[in-house]
Protein backbone atom coordinates (compact mmCIF):
# COMPACT_ATOMS: atom_id res chain seq x y z
CA UNK A 1 0.00 0.00 0.00
CA UNK A 2 1.57 3.68 -1.36
CA UNK A 3 0.93 6.73 0.77
CA UNK A 4 1.00 10.22 -1.26
CA UNK A 5 1.47 11.93 2.65
CA UNK A 6 4.78 14.11 2.21
CA UNK A 7 7.41 13.44 4.63
CA UNK A 8 6.85 16.38 6.85
CA UNK A 9 10.77 18.80 7.31
CA UNK A 10 10.88 22.35 8.89
CA UNK A 11 10.34 25.23 6.84
CA UNK A 12 12.98 26.27 4.29
CA UNK A 13 15.11 29.15 6.23
CA UNK A 14 13.67 27.91 9.87
CA UNK A 15 16.30 25.36 11.14
CA UNK A 16 16.42 22.41 13.79
CA UNK A 17 19.30 23.24 16.23
CA UNK A 18 20.03 19.55 17.41
CA UNK A 19 21.92 18.59 20.37
CA UNK A 20 25.36 18.07 19.12
CA UNK A 21 24.92 21.79 18.17
CA UNK A 22 22.93 23.46 20.71
CA UNK A 23 25.71 23.35 23.18
CA UNK A 24 27.38 25.86 21.75
CA UNK A 25 24.59 28.06 21.71
CA UNK A 26 24.03 27.63 25.93
CA UNK A 27 27.93 28.35 26.09
CA UNK A 28 27.64 31.45 23.79
CA UNK A 29 24.33 32.77 25.40
CA UNK A 30 26.03 31.86 29.14
CA UNK A 31 29.14 34.23 28.30
CA UNK A 32 26.99 36.80 26.96
CA UNK A 33 24.53 36.87 30.00
CA UNK A 34 27.52 37.24 32.09
CA UNK A 35 29.57 40.11 30.15
CA UNK A 36 25.94 41.98 29.61
CA UNK A 37 25.66 41.37 33.84
CA UNK A 38 29.34 43.42 34.25
CA UNK A 39 27.96 46.16 32.83
CA UNK A 40 24.53 45.97 34.88
CA UNK A 41 22.55 45.27 32.42
CA UNK A 42 19.51 43.34 33.16
CA UNK A 43 17.37 40.74 31.16
CA UNK A 44 13.92 41.34 29.60
CA UNK A 45 11.80 39.41 27.46
CA UNK A 46 9.29 40.66 24.79
CA UNK A 47 6.51 38.37 23.15
CA UNK A 48 7.08 36.81 19.95
CA UNK A 49 3.94 38.35 18.42
CA UNK A 50 3.08 41.77 18.65
CA UNK A 51 0.53 44.47 16.34
CA UNK A 52 1.60 44.89 12.87
CA UNK A 53 1.35 48.58 13.21
CA UNK A 54 3.79 48.68 15.53
CA UNK A 55 6.30 47.39 12.80
CA UNK A 56 4.95 50.19 10.43
CA UNK A 57 5.14 52.53 12.51
CA UNK A 58 8.49 51.62 14.46
CA UNK A 59 11.03 50.75 11.49
CA UNK A 60 8.76 52.64 8.75
CA UNK A 61 6.69 51.44 6.04
CA UNK A 62 9.16 52.01 2.96
CA UNK A 63 11.56 49.58 4.65
CA UNK A 64 12.45 46.29 3.04
CA UNK A 65 11.54 44.60 5.99
CA UNK A 66 8.36 45.57 5.99
CA UNK A 67 7.65 45.73 2.44
CA UNK A 68 9.17 42.31 1.90
CA UNK A 69 10.24 40.59 4.88
CA UNK A 70 7.37 40.39 7.91
CA UNK A 71 5.40 37.19 8.34
CA UNK A 72 1.92 39.45 8.83
CA UNK A 73 -1.65 37.58 9.48
CA UNK A 74 -4.88 38.45 10.08
CA UNK A 75 -6.22 36.94 13.84
CA UNK A 76 -8.95 34.96 12.53
CA UNK A 77 -10.88 35.62 15.96
CA UNK A 78 -10.73 38.97 16.38
CA UNK A 79 -9.00 40.60 12.75
CA UNK A 80 -5.93 41.93 13.83
CA UNK A 81 -2.69 42.57 11.95
CA UNK A 82 -0.48 40.55 13.75
CA UNK A 83 3.28 40.03 12.91
CA UNK A 84 6.10 37.70 14.43
CA UNK A 85 9.02 40.11 15.53
CA UNK A 86 11.50 41.38 13.04
CA UNK A 87 13.34 42.51 15.43
CA UNK A 88 13.65 43.84 18.63
CA UNK A 89 13.88 47.21 19.29
CA UNK A 90 9.96 48.19 18.45
CA UNK A 91 8.94 45.74 21.09
CA UNK A 92 11.18 46.91 23.99
CA UNK A 93 10.50 50.43 22.89
CA UNK A 94 7.22 49.72 23.26
CA UNK A 95 7.28 47.47 26.58
CA UNK A 96 9.03 50.39 28.25
CA UNK A 97 6.52 53.03 27.62
CA UNK A 98 3.31 50.66 28.30
CA UNK A 99 4.99 49.82 31.86
CA UNK A 100 6.08 52.98 32.12
CA UNK A 101 9.88 51.92 32.89
CA UNK A 102 11.50 55.30 32.60
CA UNK A 103 9.15 57.19 34.96
CA UNK A 104 11.97 57.04 37.62
CA UNK A 105 15.21 56.43 36.02
CA UNK A 106 16.90 55.38 32.69
CA UNK A 107 17.39 51.78 31.83
CA UNK A 108 20.17 49.40 30.90
CA UNK A 109 18.26 45.92 29.57
CA UNK A 110 18.96 42.99 26.72
CA UNK A 111 16.70 40.27 25.73
CA UNK A 112 17.54 37.34 23.57
CA UNK A 113 15.54 35.16 21.38
CA UNK A 114 14.26 34.38 18.00
CA UNK A 115 12.82 36.74 15.08
CA UNK A 116 11.92 36.30 11.93
CA UNK A 117 12.32 37.83 8.33
CA UNK A 118 11.52 36.28 5.03
CA UNK A 119 14.63 36.60 3.22
CA UNK A 120 16.38 34.34 0.99
CA UNK A 121 18.02 31.81 3.09
CA UNK A 122 22.01 31.67 2.76
CA UNK A 123 25.30 31.46 4.67
CA UNK A 124 24.66 34.00 8.26
CA UNK A 125 20.50 34.73 6.84
CA UNK A 126 18.04 32.53 8.26
CA UNK A 127 14.26 33.10 8.11
CA UNK A 128 14.21 32.34 11.77
CA UNK A 129 17.10 33.60 13.46
CA UNK A 130 18.06 34.83 16.65
CA UNK A 131 19.07 37.88 17.62
CA UNK A 132 20.79 39.57 20.67
CA UNK A 133 19.49 42.59 21.40
CA UNK A 134 21.48 45.85 23.96
CA UNK A 135 19.38 48.84 24.60
CA UNK A 136 20.44 51.99 26.96
CA UNK A 137 17.14 53.65 27.30
CA UNK A 138 16.97 57.28 29.00
CA UNK A 139 20.69 57.88 28.15
CA UNK A 140 22.13 60.70 26.22
CA UNK A 141 25.37 62.35 25.49
CA UNK A 142 28.11 60.42 23.50
CA UNK A 143 29.44 58.49 26.72
CA UNK A 144 27.22 56.29 26.73
CA UNK A 145 27.69 55.70 22.68
CA UNK A 146 30.94 55.09 23.35
CA UNK A 147 30.14 52.67 25.78
CA UNK A 148 28.67 50.33 24.30
CA UNK A 149 30.89 50.10 21.21
CA UNK A 150 33.68 49.45 24.20
CA UNK A 151 31.53 46.54 25.19
CA UNK A 152 31.22 45.01 22.38
CA UNK A 153 35.19 44.89 21.76
CA UNK A 154 35.76 43.36 24.99
CA UNK A 155 32.88 40.81 24.16
CA UNK A 156 35.04 40.21 21.29
CA UNK A 157 38.83 39.75 22.86
CA UNK A 158 36.43 37.27 25.51
CA UNK A 159 35.75 34.97 22.67
CA UNK A 160 38.90 35.35 21.33
CA UNK A 161 37.52 36.27 18.04
CA UNK A 162 40.04 38.32 15.52
CA UNK A 163 39.67 39.58 12.29
CA UNK A 164 36.95 41.86 13.17
CA UNK A 165 36.68 46.17 12.51
CA UNK A 166 34.78 48.60 13.67
CA UNK A 167 32.86 51.19 11.10
CA UNK A 168 31.58 54.53 12.99
CA UNK A 169 29.59 57.39 11.17
CA UNK A 170 27.44 60.03 12.70
CA UNK A 171 23.41 60.97 11.25
CA UNK A 172 23.64 64.15 12.70
CA UNK A 173 19.92 65.66 13.72
CA UNK A 174 16.49 65.65 11.64
CA UNK A 175 17.46 69.15 9.76
CA UNK A 176 20.36 67.96 8.98
CA UNK A 177 19.13 65.14 7.53
CA UNK A 178 16.67 66.81 6.16
CA UNK A 179 19.19 69.30 4.50
CA UNK A 180 21.22 66.35 3.18
CA UNK A 181 18.05 64.37 1.77
CA UNK A 182 17.19 67.21 -0.16
CA UNK A 183 20.52 67.95 -1.73
CA UNK A 184 21.01 63.80 -2.09
CA UNK A 185 17.68 63.78 -4.13
CA UNK A 186 18.64 66.69 -6.42
CA UNK A 187 22.13 64.61 -6.84
CA UNK A 188 19.89 61.15 -7.69
CA UNK A 189 17.78 63.12 -10.28
CA UNK A 190 20.90 63.93 -11.92
CA UNK A 191 22.12 60.69 -12.51
CA UNK A 192 18.30 58.75 -12.86
CA UNK A 193 19.74 57.15 -15.65
CA UNK A 194 22.37 54.96 -13.52
CA UNK A 195 20.49 53.81 -10.83
CA UNK A 196 18.75 50.28 -10.84
CA UNK A 197 14.87 49.17 -9.94
CA UNK A 198 15.68 49.84 -6.41
CA UNK A 199 17.24 53.01 -6.67
CA UNK A 200 14.74 54.82 -9.05
CA UNK A 201 12.07 52.98 -6.04
CA UNK A 202 13.89 54.39 -2.97
CA UNK A 203 14.99 57.96 -4.58
CA UNK A 204 11.85 59.56 -3.26
CA UNK A 205 10.77 57.57 -0.55
CA UNK A 206 14.17 56.59 1.05
CA UNK A 207 16.86 58.18 -0.70
CA UNK A 208 19.57 57.27 1.94
CA UNK A 209 19.47 53.60 1.17
CA UNK A 210 20.23 54.18 -2.42
CA UNK A 211 23.98 55.03 -1.09
CA UNK A 212 23.81 51.60 0.88
CA UNK A 213 22.99 49.22 -2.39
CA UNK A 214 25.18 46.34 -2.78
CA UNK A 215 24.98 46.57 -7.17
CA UNK A 216 28.61 46.89 -8.49
CA UNK A 217 27.14 49.16 -10.57
CA UNK A 218 26.02 51.82 -8.60
CA UNK A 219 29.18 51.99 -6.18
CA UNK A 220 30.75 55.05 -8.15
CA UNK A 221 27.65 56.83 -7.68
CA UNK A 222 27.34 56.28 -4.13
CA UNK A 223 30.44 57.01 -3.82
CA UNK A 224 30.30 60.51 -5.15
CA UNK A 225 26.80 61.72 -3.62
CA UNK A 226 26.57 64.48 -1.09
CA UNK A 227 27.93 62.95 2.26
CA UNK A 228 25.54 63.56 5.33
CA UNK A 229 28.88 64.66 7.67
CA UNK A 230 29.36 67.51 5.59
CA UNK A 231 25.75 68.88 6.34
CA UNK A 232 26.08 68.16 10.29
CA UNK A 233 26.08 71.29 12.76
CA UNK A 234 28.27 72.20 15.37
CA UNK A 235 26.38 69.90 17.86
CA UNK A 236 26.64 66.46 15.66
CA UNK A 237 30.34 67.01 15.55
CA UNK A 238 30.74 68.21 18.69
CA UNK A 239 28.86 64.82 19.56
CA UNK A 240 30.70 62.96 16.75
CA UNK A 241 33.71 63.80 18.03
CA UNK A 242 33.86 63.26 21.70
CA UNK A 243 32.64 59.45 20.90
CA UNK A 244 35.89 58.82 18.81
CA UNK A 245 37.84 60.64 21.38
CA UNK A 246 36.76 58.18 23.87
CA UNK A 247 37.57 55.12 21.27
CA UNK A 248 40.98 56.40 21.09
CA UNK A 249 41.57 56.35 24.41
CA UNK A 250 40.68 52.81 24.96
CA UNK A 251 42.67 52.12 21.92
CA UNK A 252 39.48 50.97 19.57
CA UNK A 253 40.67 50.93 15.78
CA UNK A 254 37.82 52.39 14.03
CA UNK A 255 37.01 53.80 10.47
CA UNK A 256 34.31 56.38 9.67
CA UNK A 257 32.37 55.34 7.06
CA UNK A 258 29.89 57.79 5.26
CA UNK A 259 27.89 55.62 3.69
CA UNK A 260 26.69 53.90 6.79
CA UNK A 261 22.76 54.78 6.92
CA UNK A 262 19.85 53.94 8.41
CA UNK A 263 17.42 56.18 6.52
CA UNK A 264 14.52 56.44 9.49
CA UNK A 265 13.68 59.71 10.59
CA UNK A 266 14.11 58.89 14.52
CA UNK A 267 17.51 57.59 14.10
CA UNK A 268 20.49 60.75 15.09
CA UNK A 269 23.67 60.93 15.81
CA UNK A 270 25.92 57.75 15.98
CA UNK A 271 25.39 54.69 14.29
CA UNK A 272 28.21 51.58 14.33
CA UNK A 273 28.86 48.25 12.69
CA UNK A 274 31.56 45.63 13.22
CA UNK A 275 32.36 43.82 10.33
CA UNK A 276 34.23 40.84 8.86
CA UNK A 277 35.41 39.00 5.96
CA UNK A 278 34.73 35.85 7.22
CA UNK A 279 31.06 35.49 6.78
CA UNK A 280 30.76 35.55 3.13
CA UNK A 281 28.47 38.24 1.91
CA UNK A 282 26.81 38.98 5.58
CA UNK A 283 30.20 41.41 6.51
CA UNK A 284 28.00 43.11 9.76
CA UNK A 285 28.32 40.94 12.77
CA UNK A 286 26.96 43.65 15.33
CA UNK A 287 25.18 46.74 14.08
CA UNK A 288 23.93 50.04 16.31
CA UNK A 289 23.38 53.66 16.86
CA UNK A 290 21.20 55.99 19.00
CA UNK A 291 17.52 56.02 17.84
CA UNK A 292 16.27 59.53 20.02
CA UNK A 293 12.88 60.09 18.29
CA UNK A 294 11.53 56.75 18.43
CA UNK A 295 10.21 56.77 22.01
CA UNK A 296 8.18 59.26 21.57
CA UNK A 297 7.02 58.65 18.05
CA UNK A 298 5.74 55.01 19.50
CA UNK A 299 3.50 57.26 22.11
CA UNK A 300 5.87 57.65 24.80
CA UNK A 301 7.48 61.26 26.92
CA UNK A 302 10.64 62.01 24.63
CA UNK A 303 13.82 60.02 26.24
CA UNK A 304 16.92 59.25 24.44
CA UNK A 305 18.26 55.72 23.27
CA UNK A 306 20.84 53.85 21.86
CA UNK A 307 21.30 50.38 21.53
CA UNK A 308 22.88 47.63 19.39
CA UNK A 309 22.11 43.86 17.94
CA UNK A 310 24.06 40.71 17.19
CA UNK A 311 22.57 37.98 15.12
CA UNK A 312 23.78 34.67 16.52
CA UNK A 313 24.06 32.18 14.29
CA UNK A 314 26.70 34.61 12.34
CA UNK A 315 28.52 35.28 16.01
CA UNK A 316 28.27 31.47 16.32
CA UNK A 317 29.79 31.15 13.08
CA UNK A 318 32.34 33.20 13.74
CA UNK A 319 33.42 32.10 17.16
CA UNK A 320 33.92 28.57 15.71
CA UNK A 321 36.67 29.63 13.04
CA UNK A 322 38.31 31.23 16.01
CA UNK A 323 37.67 28.84 18.60
CA UNK A 324 38.03 25.68 19.42
CA UNK A 325 34.70 24.44 20.69
CA UNK A 326 34.46 20.88 22.10
CA UNK A 327 31.08 19.36 22.73
CA UNK A 328 30.56 18.89 26.52
CA UNK A 329 30.04 15.75 28.54
CA UNK A 330 25.99 14.57 28.50
CA UNK A 331 26.83 13.70 32.49
CA UNK A 332 29.76 13.14 34.94
CA UNK A 333 29.04 9.38 35.63
CA UNK A 334 27.60 6.74 33.62
CA UNK A 335 26.08 3.41 35.73
CA UNK A 336 26.46 0.38 33.75
CA UNK A 337 24.34 -2.63 35.21
CA UNK A 338 23.36 -6.14 34.70
CA UNK A 339 20.27 -7.78 35.61
CA UNK A 340 16.88 -6.46 37.22
CA UNK A 341 18.04 -6.25 40.92
CA UNK A 342 21.31 -4.34 39.96
CA UNK A 343 19.33 -1.88 37.73
CA UNK A 344 17.05 -1.49 40.71
CA UNK A 345 20.53 -0.86 42.70
CA UNK A 346 22.05 1.30 39.98
CA UNK A 347 18.71 3.90 40.52
CA UNK A 348 18.85 4.15 43.95
CA UNK A 349 22.94 5.26 43.82
CA UNK A 350 22.24 6.97 40.87
CA UNK A 351 19.38 9.52 42.79
CA UNK A 352 22.04 10.09 45.84
CA UNK A 353 24.82 11.10 43.34
CA UNK A 354 22.32 13.25 42.22
CA UNK A 355 21.85 14.81 45.86
CA UNK A 356 25.37 15.48 46.03
CA UNK A 357 24.71 17.75 42.26
CA UNK A 358 26.77 14.87 40.32
CA UNK A 359 25.60 14.62 36.71
CA UNK A 360 24.01 10.61 36.26
CA UNK A 361 22.86 8.28 33.38
CA UNK A 362 22.00 5.00 34.17
CA UNK A 363 21.89 2.38 31.19
CA UNK A 364 18.50 2.81 29.70
CA UNK A 365 16.68 -1.10 28.60
CA UNK A 366 19.28 -4.43 27.74
CA UNK A 367 22.51 -5.11 26.49
CA UNK A 368 25.95 -6.55 27.45
CA UNK A 369 28.89 -4.64 29.40
CA UNK A 370 30.40 -4.03 26.31
CA UNK A 371 27.72 -2.81 25.06
CA UNK A 372 26.93 -0.65 27.66
CA UNK A 373 30.67 0.45 27.89
CA UNK A 374 30.82 1.94 24.58
CA UNK A 375 27.89 3.97 25.28
CA UNK A 376 29.18 4.82 28.73
CA UNK A 377 32.38 6.24 26.53
CA UNK A 378 30.74 8.03 23.99
CA UNK A 379 28.71 9.86 26.46
CA UNK A 380 32.12 11.20 27.66
CA UNK A 381 31.55 10.68 31.25
CA UNK A 382 34.22 10.52 33.68
CA UNK A 383 33.33 7.82 35.67
CA UNK A 384 31.54 4.52 34.88
CA UNK A 385 29.95 2.54 38.00
CA UNK A 386 29.25 -1.00 36.89
CA UNK A 387 26.87 -3.24 39.11
CA UNK A 388 26.52 -6.97 38.54
CA UNK A 389 25.80 -10.20 40.78
CA UNK A 390 29.27 -9.95 42.48
CA UNK A 391 28.64 -5.91 43.48
CA UNK A 392 25.29 -7.02 45.01
CA UNK A 393 26.54 -9.11 47.08
CA UNK A 394 29.79 -7.55 48.12
CA UNK A 395 27.72 -4.32 48.47
CA UNK A 396 30.59 -2.38 47.11
CA UNK A 397 30.47 -0.82 43.02
CA UNK A 398 32.73 -1.74 40.71
CA UNK A 399 34.40 1.98 39.70
CA UNK A 400 36.37 2.30 36.41
CA UNK A 401 38.06 5.92 35.12
CA UNK A 402 37.41 6.73 31.72
CA UNK A 403 39.47 9.74 31.09
CA UNK A 404 42.14 10.04 33.64
CA UNK A 405 44.66 9.06 30.49
CA UNK A 406 43.51 11.86 28.53
CA UNK A 407 43.72 14.09 30.69
CA UNK A 408 46.98 13.55 31.56
CA UNK A 409 46.36 12.27 35.54
CA UNK A 410 46.89 8.72 37.23
CA UNK A 411 44.43 7.59 39.55
CA UNK A 412 45.07 5.25 42.30
CA UNK A 413 43.84 2.39 40.26
CA UNK A 414 41.89 2.20 36.92
CA UNK A 415 39.11 0.26 38.28
CA UNK A 416 38.59 -0.31 41.80
CA UNK A 417 35.63 -1.16 44.13
CA UNK A 418 34.21 0.95 46.31
CA UNK A 419 31.26 0.44 48.90
CA UNK A 420 27.89 1.56 48.56
CA UNK A 421 27.72 4.34 51.53
CA UNK A 422 31.21 5.07 50.04
CA UNK A 423 30.44 5.86 46.98
CA UNK A 424 29.32 9.75 46.44
CA UNK A 425 32.50 10.75 48.87
CA UNK A 426 34.85 9.18 46.65
CA UNK A 427 33.45 10.30 43.11
CA UNK A 428 32.93 13.65 44.50
CA UNK A 429 36.58 13.77 45.57
CA UNK A 430 37.76 12.14 41.95
CA UNK A 431 35.64 14.75 39.74
CA UNK A 432 37.68 17.09 41.79
CA UNK A 433 40.98 15.88 40.55
CA UNK A 434 39.90 15.14 37.30
CA UNK A 435 37.53 18.72 36.06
Amino acid sequence: MTSDFKKLAAIRGMNDVLPDDSYAFEALEAILRGWLARYGYLNMRTPVLEHTRLFTRGIGEVTDIVEKEMYTFVDRLNGDSLTMRPEFTAGVVRAAIEHNLLYDRARRVYTLGPVFRHERPQRGRYRQFHQLDVEALGFAGPDIDAELIEMTARLWRELGIDGIELEINSLGQLPERQAHRAALIKYLESRRQELDEDGLRRMYTNPLRVLDTKNPAMQELANEAPKLFDFLGAGSREHFDAVCQRLERAGIAYRINPRMVRGLDYYNLTVFEWVTDKLGAQATVCGGGRYDGLIELLGGKPAPAIGFAIGMERLLDLWGQCAELSRPAECQVYMIHQGSSAASQAVVLAEQLRDANISVIVHAGPGSFKAQFKRADASLAQIAVILGEQELESRQASVKHLRATQLGQQPPEQQRSVAFDQLVTYIQANLEQEV
